[in-house]
């Protein structure tokens, strides 16, 4: 069969139709296979009719009609259909083929089918794509890592269908060897499972404390869009409030409230419990999904358990531009604690991860694109080294003009027992990252006391590690010392 296309792409749900459209949009020619071959022919008399795309009907017929070197690139679901393909396509790849895995796979595995694949004399990338069913076709942010020498032969085609800031810079370059790039991929879902939670708190808040209608929360987010909040999923909120149902009314309100959810927010913060980073709005942001999981305990628990009702008598304007402000903060926290984390993993697995960059790539197509990224790029453009967005000096200044508002509606929330475990959460984080002294003197002598672990002093050097018996039976003898 002659060598016809420029790239291949393995799996035809809604990512990889509209990726492949995206493409053959660009000017590449496109090879299109699924395993179930009847997808190809409905793909190919469908969406793709007339276009240059080629349905393959079998692995062999779409390795064959790729020109050289060979680029593969796998949409499929994450887990054993990634490795299952990786084996069928191995026979018949030659050295330096490339095979790309632009699903959510858990970084782990990137690392070790990158070092696999090489072992085997081919390149692999992992590469996280987010932007969901539109990004995918008119452009998504793409965030690549794997097998250095695989980029500059996918890097015409990947930035070519990214998403692009200004219509100029593209929403994609190389993050960094193994998983680097599906690690920076499931921080950028884990800062979205954050900003998504906020944004619900907030929105329970003025329902709940406000008794706001869907129709008036509509006008509050619409605003916010046009301001410092702008942002994509700020934008879908507004769209979403306004949308009514069939008889006229929210559809919003007729939305079962239980949230479901893939994986990645738990992984980001399996992570940072791995990596000792202190995630705490992300984690919330998990188990408050998981909270509303069980649905069927939480209406029995509420005709048990009691708390107070709702209730406001102050200003409602002030106490809405209270909310923008504390939803500002949460969101700077949030942010902040995702490049700690990338920080972390960068120095644990010798990543040279582009902090600035990242922010750029997430600055279009992406779930979290939004204006404020812009600020963090410039943070990071201005200092590389910045070790917390925190310490920027805008960021700082932000945290500052907001600290009042996010504080008054925290307590409101709290006297109205109206839970809002995201922003409160980061509000904890807040204090305790500019608290010069914590309470962890006292858990450190409760940990010496028990079991022995040794404490440090305010009055010696760093490193020297001390035990007291304090009961008078425990003699001198002290655990290791040791930080898991």
């Amino acid at each position: 069969m002659k060598e016809i296309s420029d790239i291949g792409l393995v799996g035809l749900a809604v990512m990889g139709e509209n990726l492949i459209l995206n493409m053959e949009s660009k000017g590449f020619h496109v090879t299109a296979y699924n395993r179930t071959v009847e997808k190809v022919e409905d793909f190919m008399n469908g969406r793709a009719k007339g276009k240059k795309i080629f349905g393959a009907k079998s692995v062999e017929e779409l390795v064959k009609s790729l020109k050289r070197p060979r680029k593969v690139m796998l949409m499929v679901k994450a887990g054993k259909a990634v490795d299952d393909f990786i084996e069928l396509l191995i026979p018949y790849l030659e050295p330096g083929d490339i095979i790309i895995d632009g699903g959510n796979s858990h970084f782990p595995d990137t690392n070790r089918r990158t070092k696999y694949v090489e072992s085997k004399g081919l390149l692999y990338i992992g590469t996280g794509v987010s932007g969901g069913e539109e990004g995918a076709l008119l452009g998504p942010s793409i965030m690549p890592g794997g097998s250095v020498a695989a980029w500059p032969h996918v890097k015409p085609i990947f930035q070519a269908i990214s998403a692009k800031v200004d219509n100029v810079s593209p929403c994609c370059d190389w993050v960094g060897e193994n998983g680097a790039g599906h690690f920076v991929k499931m921080v950028h879902n884990g800062i979205e499972y954050g900003d998504m939670q906020l944004i619900t708190e907030a929105y329970q808040v003025m329902k709940d404390i406000l008794g706001m209608s869907a129709d008036e929360m509509h006008l509050v987010f619409k605003e916010w869009n046009e301001g410092e909040l702008d942002s994509y999923l700020i934008e879908i909120t507004r769209d979403i409030l306004a949308y009514k149902d069939t008889d006229g009314k929210p559809l919003v309100d007729k939305i079962l409230d239980t949230a479901g959810q893939k994986g990645t927010g738990k992984w980001t913060g399996v992570a940072a419990l791995d990596l000792g980073i202190p995630l705490t709005l992300i984690g919330e942001a998990v188990f408050s999904r998981c909270l509303s999981a069980i649905k069927e305990e939480r209406v029995i628990a509420s005709k048990i358990i009691s708390g107070p009702k709702p209730s406001f008598t102050g200003d409602k304007k002030a106490f809405i531009n209270d909310l923008k402000n504390a939803l500002y903060a949460s969101k700077i926290i949030s942010y902040a604690q995702g490049y700690q984390l990338m920080q972390a993993a960068a120095a644990e697995y010798g990543w040279k991860l582009n902090y600035g960059g990242i922010a750029l790539m997430w600055r279009g197509g992406c779930i979290i694109r939004s204006a404020f990224l812009s600020k963090i790029k410039d943070a990071f453009d201005k200092n590389p080294d910045l070790s917390n967005l925190l310490l920027d000096p805008f960021f700082k200044d932000k945290m500052q003009l907001c600290q009042e508002g996010w504080r008054k509606v925290i307590s409101s929330a709290i006297t109205s027992g109206i839970p809002v475990p995201a922003i409160s959460s980061a509000l904890s984080y807040f204090d305790g990252y500019r608290c010069e002294r914590l309470p962890a003197n006292l858990l450190q002598a409760q940990r010496d006391y028990f079991g022995a672990h040794t404490y440090e002093r305010l009055d010696k050097p760093r490193g020297e590690f001390f035990h007291t018996n304090w009961t008078g039976r425990g003699g001198d003898t002290a655990s290791t010392t040791y930080v898991v």
